[in-house]
């Protein structure tokens, strides 16, 4: 595992205020699980297809359509679980949430409220090099999403597609350890990376499979404290919800936003109010969107169509048999077993499809050369433009092969680059291109060594200016290197070079 020191949670002090102030933060995640079809119909969840051509009857809440669990649903909250080294609940009921949803059919959301699928767990938040954070999750239950009202089609009328309607969500609760917008950020990231490797949840933001409530508030300094060793909510002042937040810079300045706009509200003797905000990213503040609900408000009971949900430990043992290696794990071992910096493991880690990647290249290879090569040249050309690792036009089997002609010596560092080129613009391999391009590096010494005579005799000045000034010597080594079309072994021209001028 990493050898992190893990810190307290430090509160971010707004600056500019009369006095000081202190952020808490919590956030519920909500993630869509990843799932052919919805949590309780067999329903396609494809994205792109036709509005409402992914609904069913019960989609639709056609009279008489009853749910029915989807298994794999479970399986995927449960692996969740698991990941977040969390408590697998083996009893779970789900529980009617009424609430006037526009794009739910029913006029109510089938959710868990008292018999969470997944208990309480952790996730470590890395802020530096080494040093990390904890972030307790509270409970996560899965839940079905709503659809989409669409308004801006028709002037008079608004319209929805059902075709988000019932597939299946993770909503993750955690507890209000985040204490500013940096951390806040970093929280959301690394949640999704974990969902990511664990492939419960693409993470895609863009398109809402990923989304954050922000709930804020602020307390003054030693508040926090008091909450810890009482439990007791008073102490962290009246929070409001940033409701579907989709980007980590947007999280950040809502956050900012809204804690400045609350501190002005407590410093003028203003009381906050508990509601529900929206951020507007175009003029960069919240505003308000509605009075924030509690539970009792939604009266919520269980829900009759579907029985309490009863998983054998036998199961859940077998799902956690069958886990991947997470992220941390993976950083991990790639420090250790290929000696990379923290720097390089967080990049290399940082989405899965890199990391297997990563993972083939230096299998059998020296780690460092080929975590230099994967990051500055691969990554470097890729992301200059705009490809992901998935687009690459240079495989790991063909960059291992470079790898291996620069190891034993066939190639330069110089003809290393060229022949990266190649790869990347042609294909090809790399053994036979080097066979057929005379990409050789010159190992003959009296080839070589001739090249470094003819350099010396036709320049008499330079070779009296490298006796004064060794340093000098560069120069004559990059004339040969030059005069052989950059083919001659560095070091056996290094070392001619210094022989012959003395040096």
């Amino acid at each position: 595992m990493l050898d992190l020191t893990y810190e307290a949670p430090k509160a971010k002090v707004i600056a500019g205020a009369k006095h000081d102030w202190e952020l808490v933060i919590g956030m519920e995640i909500h993630a869509q699980v990843s799932s052919n079809a919805k949590l309780f119909s067999g329903a396609s969840t494809a994205v792109g297809a036709e509005p409402n051509s992914n609904v069913s009857f019960v989609d639709a809440a056609m009279p008489g359509m009853l749910p029915v669990i989807n298994e794999f649903c479970v399986e995927q909250a449960v692996r969740t679980g698991i990941g977040l080294k969390a408590r697998i609940n083996l009893f779970s009921a789900f529980d009617r949430k009424n609430y006037f949803y526009p794009d739910l059919p029913q006029g109510y959301q089938i959710s868990q409220l008292y018999h969470p699928i997944v208990g309480e767990g952790e996730v470590i938040v890395e802020m530096g090099p080494g040093v990390a954070r904890r972030v307790r999750i509270e409970r996560i239950h899965l839940e079905q999403d709503a659809g989409k009202s669409i308004h801006d089609m028709d002037p008079n009328n608004s319209f929805v597609d059902f075709n988000r309607t019932g597939v299946a969500l993770m909503e993750i609760v955690s507890r209000p350890d985040i204490r500013g917008p940096e951390e806040a950020a970093a929280y959301v990231a690394k949640l999704r990376q974990i969902l990511r490797y664990l492939g419960t949840c693409d993470g895609d933001m863009q398109h809402g499979n990923l989304r954050a409530d922000v709930n804020v508030s602020v307390c003054r300094p030693g508040d926090y404290e008091r909450y810890q060793a009482t439990q007791d909510f008073g102490h962290l002042g009246t929070r409001c919800e940033i409701k579907n937040m989709n980007s980590m810079r947007f999280i950040q300045a809502a956050i900012d936003y809204e804690a400045r706009r609350q501190i002005a509200i407590l410093e003028d003797g203003g009381t906050v109010v508990q509601e529900t905000r929206l951020y507007d990213p175009d003029k960069g503040e919240t505003r308000s969107m509605r009075s924030k609900e509690e539970a009792h408000d939604y009266r919520y009971f269980p829900c009759p169509d579907l029985l309490p949900l009863e998983i054998e430990q036998a199961w859940v043992d077998d799902i956690a048999a069958r886990m991947p290696e997470l992220p941390d794990a993976k950083k991990a071992r790639f420090m250790a077993d290929y000696g990379l910096t923290d720097y390089d493991a967080n990049v290399l880690t940082a989405e899965l499809d890199a990391a297997h990647f990563f993972d083939e290249v230096a299998k059998g290879r020296d780690g460092k050369i080929a975590a230099n090569w994967v990051i500055n040249e691969l990554f470097g050309r890729l992301n200059k433009e705009g490809h992901s690792i998935a687009e690459s036009p240079v495989s790991a089997a063909q960059l291992g092969g470079l790898l291996d002609l620069l190891g034993d010596g066939t190639i330069s560092g110089k003809i290393a680059k060229d022949l990266f080129e190649i790869l990347y613009t042609e294909g090809g391999d790399p053994r036979e291109i080097v066979e057929a391009r005379g990409m050789k590096q010159v190992t003959d010494t009296g080839a070589i060594e001739a090249a470094v005579d003819q350099i010396i005799a036709d320049n008499p000045a330079q070779v009296e200016k490298a006796k004064q000034n060794p340093k000098l010597a560069g120069w004559f080594v990059g004339q040969v290197m030059k005069a052989t079309g950059g083919k001659a072994n560095p070091a056996a021209v290094n070392d001619l070079v210094t022989r012959k001028l003395g040096l």
